[in-house]
């Protein structure tokens, strides 16, 4: 049969795999790949993490099902992460879930909440779930300015008054994946207001709230005074104790919006493994050092990045917060697209980036670059740039780059 199936037919093609796929087979063929695509921590948890996680194992009761929402030491250890944090108040037991990862939380919050047709106003650019998992779920997006300024509420009051229906919720996600910017705690009361105001949820995914460098800790939508009434947060331990294929996260805030999820989950998963659960536990608990250690290695990181680039002959501005730089083309190659500059760049320097496009159009013109890549691999990185910007002649400013690995570029 070749019959077309309704929801897949919403999903584009996923732009991140034309370059996986030249990233690998430049790996197959023995090339060295310096890779700043994906965010995906290279440090292991802390030592008491693991120790903790290898300690439950030798227990053959927790081998069994877990528990859906999270067990109950998890969600209460999340509830003290956020008095201490943010100096709000939370109850572990309607006021917060635990999920397979913020990714899966928001995929599945999407389907308990959303009807076909329904709209929902999302970042562009963004991380691909804010808006596709509401798209899997039938509904329809209207995007809104990536940034903290005054043009997101002028967008927000528009789009308000043009849509039909009235959007159901409104997604936001500071620090942002993939531009870095950040928001204050002025700008989310803005939201909350707006949101009381019109009857629609707020969406709030701080899944970085630990990972900045300048400026105060980026602040919860839930330190708003009634921000629980419209709104929920997700939040993950995987950049904040490296722990990404654990695959813990969490919602927290509105009563209703956690029952919804939690009516899904109960139907869809049986939760994280109880092990994993009990060693998150023990993270949340124990000792925070290990956050300052992570937070001073991606500053590092960033410095080291950012002054090779900017010395190399691409300006790129020093991100504040998260793990990634948000890098404009450079000037001669901003006519031909993130996706064949990020496939030039592999080809020519050996580096693979997440082509723009593919968190939204207007990320067209840029690349994300990840901090997960050692100071002298960074380093490494920022010399076979160098060679290649300064490759002005043999490399043309438009065109596609072949596809083959170490090929030459159409002319």
């Amino acid at each position: 049969m070749d019959q077309e199936f309704h929801r897949i037919k919403r999903l584009p093609p996923y732009v991140f795999a034309e370059v996986n796929a030249l990233k690998a087979k430049a790996r197959y063929a023995g090339e060295d790949i310096i890779d700043f695509g994906m965010g995906n921590p290279d440090q292991p948890p802390p030592a008491h993490i693991t120790e903790k996680l290898v300690e439950v194992l030798q227990d053959p009761r927790v081998h069994r099902y877990s528990n859906s929402r999270g067990i109950p030491g998890l969600r209460k250890a999340q509830a003290a992460y956020y008095a201490r944090r943010f100096g709000v108040e939370l109850d572990p037991e309607r006021e917060i879930i635990a999920t397979i990862g913020s990714k899966e939380g928001l995929a599945n919050l999407a389907q308990a909440i959303t009807s076909p047709g329904d709209i929902i106003l999302a970042p562009n650019p963004s991380y691909p779930i804010h808006a596709f998992g509401f798209i899997i779920a039938g509904a329809a997006i209207r995007a809104v300015p990536a940034t903290p300024r005054e043009e997101f509420m002028a967008s927000l009051e528009r789009a308000v008054r043009h849509s039909v229906p009235k959007p159901l919720a409104i997604i936001v996600n500071f620090p942002s994946n993939p531009t870095a910017e950040v928001a204050d705690l002025d700008f989310y009361g803005e939201v909350v207001e707006f949101c009381r105001h019109h009857e629609i949820y707020a969406i709030s995914d701080l899944a970085y709230s630990e990972v900045y460098f300048d400026g105060p800790p980026p602040p919860s939508i839930l330190q708003v005074p009634g921000a629980k009434d419209v709104a929920v947060e997700f939040t993950s331990m995987s950049k904040t104790y490296s722990m990404p294929g654990w695959r813990i996260g969490f919602c927290s805030g509105n009563q209703k919006l956690i029952a919804a999820l939690a009516r899904v989950k109960s139907y869809v998963d049986y939760g994280a493994f109880t092990p994993i659960q009990v060693a998150a536990t023990a993270a949340l608990n124990g000792p925070q050092e290990c956050i300052d250690e992570m937070r001073q290695r991606y500053r590092q990181r960033r410095d080291t990045l950012i002054e090779g680039l900017n010395a190399a002959g691409w300006p790129v501005p020093s991100p504040p917060a998260t793990m990634f730089a948000w890098a404009p083309l450079p000037e001669r190659f901003r006519g031909m697209g993130s996706l064949e500059f990020s496939k030039l760049l592999l080809n020519h320097a050996k580096v693979a980036v997440a082509p723009g496009v593919g968190f939204g159009e207007y990320g067209d013109d840029f690349v994300r670059l990840a901090l997960v890549e050692n100071e002298q691999r960074i380093r490494q990185a920022v010399r076979n740039v160098k060679a290649f910007l300064r490759a002005g002649n043999e490399i043309p400013a438009g065109g596609e780059a072949e596809d083959g690995v170490g090929g030459r570029l159409a002319s």
